[in-house]
């Protein structure tokens, strides 16, 4: 079969992709903005990628066009396919048909931490000897790959509720039939297509529809909001994590966040020792290991296999360090997900004080990228966001809203720059011996990275600190 995959660069389509190439399919794929790590992984499969979405490319004549959710009406390719009557899919139905049918499927739903724990739990079951597959919105350090088809029968999928494609307005998730489903937190996201969060609950209460009483449902015991999509009807078997008390039957973590004990109620189950950070990554570990029981996988082996996990690029990657400071890079695109990042780097740095010394500062650099931050739905929450660094760097962009405005509460700490070069050099300038600088974006910035290290290579920096305020 010839697939011909619209938006393939994007890192669902692209997982996509990887799976039809290695079920022996013939792929090619079209996008805009093509970019690292998606594009290089692409090629490195051997699937052609031509740019932008020309409507001569109907010539191509697959047996299927797998339309992405980036394309809309109006799209010239699209506006052909249509007007031949030519064959097309969305990218969710037929991985549904064509990949899961029949298999055991564990999905991670969540507003947060979906891609690392989904990483996780496909370590996880493959430390077991279960050769899962998997598709995962990132790139897992320990596998190489975002997607792979797997010789066993379980397959574990990040679960997205962004809608499917422009014929279809149901969330990705629900074409899935998932046994095993992890809820691991639920707010306000995706405002261009969600009026409010009552929107989302209503998906994710969808979601939990699909699930057979067989199933297992891995619930994050702390959030209001899964609590009211499981009140509205569930028919499961639900094992709940992160519980405040020592509710029987729930998972709990005791320790720090780098080395714990698990527990269900009072019995210690086993213990990590990894180096990810943060109390949120401790959580979706616990998700991980409660979905990883329903597989068959003891929670003492979960726990080990977690030993050895390494994370996903672009969660707090170090890209490099020049001139004594540090630049690292993180997906990191809502608020929540910002303050939580910045945090466990400060844990992270606090911990590393010497007697007698200062923690090392931090410097937020961040565009507001996302559909939702670019409509300004969540900008009253920047300052929040952010406030646990010492310094912030915003791109602004066409966002129809003032960042300088927005930020203007945190004073002299914030800066706003209106090209990347000119926020490269306002960081470049601020920056001094023993930095961590934090660039978060979930687009390419820009290559905001490889140009700060290389000013800062260059010594474009200055012992004092920047007039902030742009």
């Amino acid at each position: 079969m010839h697939l011909h995959i619209l938006g393939i660069c994007g890192t669902f389509m692209g997982g996509i992709a990887a799976l039809a190439r290695e079920a022996g399919h013939r792929v090619t794929g079209c996008d805009a903005g093509v970019y690292p790590p998606m594009s290089e992984q692409l090629r490195a499969l051997g699937i052609e990628l031509i740019e932008g979405f020309g409507a001569d490319q109907l010539r191509l004549a697959p047996d299927v066009f797998v339309v992405g959710n980036v394309v809309t009406r109006g799209n010239p390719l699209m506006e052909a396919v249509l007007d031949a009557g030519a064959r097309c899919t969305s990218g969710p139905q037929w991985l549904a048909e064509q990949v899961l049918h029949g298999r055991h499927v564990l999905a991670v739903a969540g507003t947060h931490g979906k891609t690392t724990t989904t990483a996780m739990l496909a370590w996880i079951l493959e430390r077991a000897g279960l050769a899962p597959g998997f598709l995962v919105g990132g790139v897992p350090l320990n596998f190489g790959v975002s997607a792979r088809l797997g010789t066993g029968r379980h397959f574990v999928i990040e679960a997205d509720e962004y809608d499917t494609a422009l014929f279809d307005k149901r969330s990705k998730f629900v074409h899935y039939r998932p046994r095993t489903v992890i809820l691991n937190n639920l707010e306000l996201d995706h405002a261009d297509i969600f009026p409010d969060l009552a929107a989302i609950e209503t998906q994710f209460h969808h979601l939990v529809r699909t699930v057979p009483g067989s199933g297992r449902l891995v619930v994050n015991a702390r959030d209001e909001a899964l609590a009211r999509v499981l009140a509205r009807g569930c028919w499961s078997e639900v094992q709940r994590f992160g519980t405040v008390h020592e509710e029987p039957g729930g998972l709990t973590a005791r320790g720090d966040a780098q080395s714990f004990d698990v527990l269900r109620g009072e019995l210690a189950l086993g213990r990590v020792e990894w180096a990810l950070l943060g109390e949120h990554n401790q959580l979706n570990a616990l998700a991980a290991i409660g979905a990883a029981a329903h597989a068959g996988v003891a929670p003492d082996a979960a726990c080990a296999a977690l030993g050895g996990f390494e994370n996903v690029q672009r969660r707090l990657e170090l890209r490099g360090e020049a001139a004594g400071i540090k630049v690292y890079d993180d997906f990191a695109h809502h608020p929540t997900a910002m303050r939580t990042t910045i945090a466990g780097l400060r844990r992270k740095l606090e911990r590393e004080v010497p007697p007698g010394g200062a923690a090392a500062r931090i410097l937020a650099v961040f565009e507001p990228r996302s559909n939702t931050m670019k409509l300004g739905t969540m900008k009253a929450q920047l300052p929040w966001a952010l406030e646990q660094a010492d310094l912030a760097f915003c791109l602004q962009g066409d966002y129809g809203w003032s960042a300088r405005e927005v930020l203007a509460p945190m004073g002299a700490t914030a800066t706003v720059a209106d090209s990347v070069p000119a926020l490269v050099d306002a960081v470049a300038q601020a920056a001094r011996r023993g930095d961590h600088v934090l660039c978060m974006s979930n687009g390419s910035f820009g290559g905001v990275h490889d140009r700060l290290l290389a000013a800062l290579a260059a010594g474009r920096t200055d012992s004092r600190p920047v007039r902030a305020g742009g």
